[in-house]
């Protein structure tokens, strides 16, 4: 186990490197760079633009270079800490972050948790008691969770909030906090927010976990090792939990390397109609400026998070079914 871990783990170091070179490729598409888009603008809206100036800046942040150059530049900043300059905010990258990083961590662990807490007891319920009046209610809730969209279940619940109790549920913090440096009080108001950016962007999410989970376990119930252990006297309990649950997890798990990108990236809409102060409203910010040092970061944070959420969900897989090799030939 521990050679394949430290194989996975070298096999992140080229990935991560491709994926670097995609990520600046992509971003150095649109034509022109924040010095255009912001000349653009300036044009638009009647200034002179000094050219002089404009020179000048392209030279001091590189993007006079050519693109291979930008990117090993990009890459050996990243390398030792250095994520780049962002030109909207005119700071470092890592300051424009700043609590945002942490807040979104924060966010997608919570959403994580509760989508893990809803859908594997509903799932089990809904496949053991197959047809049941419960079944058919928490699969009728599930399917109004995939139809639902995550923005338009925010919007609905800051109306319902706001016309019949008189309290806004935008935000994650109270406003008092917002350019605050962290403390107790400061922690103590952002879980007394939490609950409602997690409820709406887990929703949909644990309905689809719901269905696999069920149609998973399903699946297995009906496998002839199950009718065998029930004909030998075993419990619907215990021969729920020793075999059929264990493989219908494997789906569940495999889950995790799709779940960890998908809670930062997919929360942007929601985060811009709740006015959450997370990464996903900055990066969507970060693109239409084309601050591309932003914008990639960004990226391969997201990138990462997948490359890591693959590794944590083969590692479990092989740790909870034995009939998964860890490599190619170990066993004939």
């Amino acid at each position: 186990m521990l050679r394949y871990i430290a194989r996975r783990v070298m096999l992140m170091i080229p990935t991560l490197l491709a994926i670097s070179v995609l990520v600046f490729i992509i971003i150095q598409l649109p034509p022109g760079d924040y010095l255009t888009t912001m000349i653009n603008e300036a044009v638009a809206s009647g200034m002179d633009v000094d050219k002089a100036k404009v020179e000048f800046l392209r030279a001091q942040y590189g993007l006079d270079k050519p693109m291979w150059e930008q990117y090993l530049i990009w890459l050996f900043g990243m390398l030792q800490g250095d994520f780049g300059y962002s030109f909207e905010y005119e700071l470092p990258v890592s300051d424009v972050v700043g609590d945002r990083l942490y807040l979104s961590f924060l966010l997608s662990f919570s959403t994580i948790l509760f989508t893990w807490a809803m859908a594997f007891p509903i799932g089990v319920y809904s496949a053991v008691n197959q047809y049941s009046w419960g079944d058919h209610g928490l699969t009728f809730i599930g399917f109004l969770g995939l139809a639902t969209p995550n923005f338009l279940l925010a919007l609905v619940m800051m109306y319902l909030a706001k016309v019949y109790f008189g309290i806004s549920i935008g935000g994650l913090m109270d406003p008092v906090y917002l350019d605050q440096p962290f403390s107790w009080d400061k922690f103590v108001s952002i879980l007394q927010h939490l609950w409602v950016p997690v409820i709406v962007i887990g929703t949909s999410g644990t309905a689809g976990m719901i269905r696999r989970l069920r149609a998973n376990l399903l699946d297995e119930l009906q496998k002839q090792y199950v009718v065998t252990g029930r004909a030998k006297g075993l419990t619907p309990r215990r021969l729920l939990i020793k075999y059929p649950l264990r493989m219908a997890l494997n789906p569940f798990i495999a889950d995790i390397g799709n779940l960890l990108p998908q809670v930062v990236s997919g929360a942007a809409i929601v985060s811009m109609v709740l006015s959450l102060p997370t990464t996903g409203p900055m990066l969507i910010e970060a693109l239409q400026a084309q601050d591309m040092y932003l914008a990639g970061s960004f990226l391969m944070f997201l990138a990462l998070l997948t490359v890591i959420g693959v590794l944590i969900s083969d590692i479990a897989l092989a740790a909870l079914d034995p009939r998964i090799r860890l490599g190619a030939g170990n066993e004939k």
